[in-house]
């Protein structure tokens, strides 16, 4: 029996079932997104993608696994319309899809959101008809294809940093009939021709919220943000511009993490054995493990978001059971090990990396674990801070980015 390979028919009922699947799962598709949703074909802008391999390889590394329709057309077209991240670059090489390679670890640096988070994000900034909307990361073009199917094309703007992920998405959407505006430029800095925006929604994760897009921002407009940072902690926040410029906004509940914009991305620091060599021989015992930040659940999720605040440039890294943290700015580094059911800290440098995660950790406790939507992120100029009724405030930086 010969497999059907037409996609343009085979996807209009897999559409309309992804749709109904996420409505079983709770996702809040109102009908304008709904109908968004069940027009636009996915595949177009998924030419090729990478899944993982049920096994690693032989040094433990993930084994990314090239679908194309010629390689599986069954396969690429149900996970195109599964609710699933499709991984579309790794380490900023853009893959021929032609003759696609298999892909031994790297950094994914380009995706195909999955939908139900797409539509999460366009709903929960508030994006209606009539609003002019700037998309940060234009990536494969899919839900910038939402947008322009909500709203109207001559609305909506979207900007790529990587000129070849651009082009690739230009095409699809060209080629499906929306005509968005479309630049090659860095997200942080936003994009001043077609400014001032109803909505800024941003598809990556920065550490600090970027002025230019308070600036780029009508009063009364909304930007919709991921806030990340070298631990990977995340938080969720849309800010409301005031009149002066100002901006104020709840964090938002739930566990959402996206690539970081290229230029927050985490340095290099070398081999952390080199770096626990200069820590001081006698260690103490934690009043905080690293387990509670490592855990995979919500809370911990929102944890590691605040101690990364307290030690904003500080990275984690786990080599036989010692987790090592090492920050490259000050020269500072911890480590623990693990001893008797305790953990044993030796931090040395200017910063006392662990000391600060564990006032964190215990201001959190004695405020009794709150979770991220009663903190109030507020941005006035270069002060960005955290506020929360019972908890002192939580600075995201001391010092600009950008």
């Amino acid at each position: 029996m010969v497999m059907p390979t037409d996609p343009e028919n085979d996807a209009v009922r897999l559409r309309a079932a992804m749709v109904d699947a996420l409505a079983r799962e709770g996702v809040p598709v109102d009908p304008a997104w709904r109908a968004a949703v069940e027009a636009v074909p996915r595949h177009r802008f998924v030419p090729g993608f990478y899944l993982p391999a049920d096994e690693r390889d032989e040094r433990g590394l993930t084994l990314w696994e090239p679908v194309t329709a010629e390689l599986d057309y069954g396969r690429w077209l149900a996970s195109i319309y599964s609710d699933t991240t499709l991984i579309t670059q790794f380490d900023g090489e853009e893959p021929d899809w032609k003759t696609p390679v298999a892909r031994r670890g790297g950094a994914p640096t380009s995706s195909s959101t999955l939908p139900s988070l797409v539509v999460r994000m366009w709903s929960d900034a508030d994006v209606a008809e009539g609003h002019t909307v700037l998309e940060i990361g234009t990536g494969t073009g899919y839900s910038t294809a939402l947008a322009c199917e909500r709203l109207d094309s001559g609305d909506v703007t979207s900007i790529e940093v990587d000129p070849r992920r651009l082009e690739a998405a230009a095409d699809a959407l060209y080629g499906c009939g929306y005509t968005p505006t479309l630049a090659v430029a860095d997200g942080l800095y936003g994009y001043w021709p077609e400014a001032r925006f109803d909505r800024v929604v941003a598809a990556c994760s920065v550490r600090r919220v970027p002025a230019a897009l308070l600036d780029q921002t009508r009063p009364g407009g909304k930007i919709l943000l991921t806030l990340s940072g070298w631990l990977y902690g995340y938080a969720r926040v849309l800010l409301t511009v005031a009149e002066d410029g100002t901006a104020e906004g709840s964090l938002l509940p739930g566990t959402v993490s996206f690539m970081a914009a290229r230029t927050h991305a985490p340095p290099s620091f070398g081999n952390p054995a080199h770096w626990a060599a200069g820590l001081p021989d006698k260690p103490r015992t934690a009043l905080h493990g690293p387990e509670r930040l490592m855990a995979a659940t919500e809370e911990a999720f929102h944890l590691r978001f605040m101690a990364q605040c307290a030690v904003p440039d500080a990275q984690m890294v786990t080599v036989d059971e010692v987790v090592c943290l090492v920050d490259v700015v000050s020269g500072s580094a911890a480590t623990l090990s693990p001893s008797d059911g305790r953990w044993q800290v030796r931090e040395g440098g200017p910063v006392r990396l662990w000391e600060r995660v564990e006032r964190a950790v215990s201001l959190f406790d004695a405020a009794g674990r709150p979770g991220p939507e009663t903190f109030t992120l507020r941005v006035c100029d270069e002060d960005q801070r955290l506020v929360h009724p019972t908890m002192p405030d939580l600075l995201l930086r001391r010092t600009p980015l950008f």
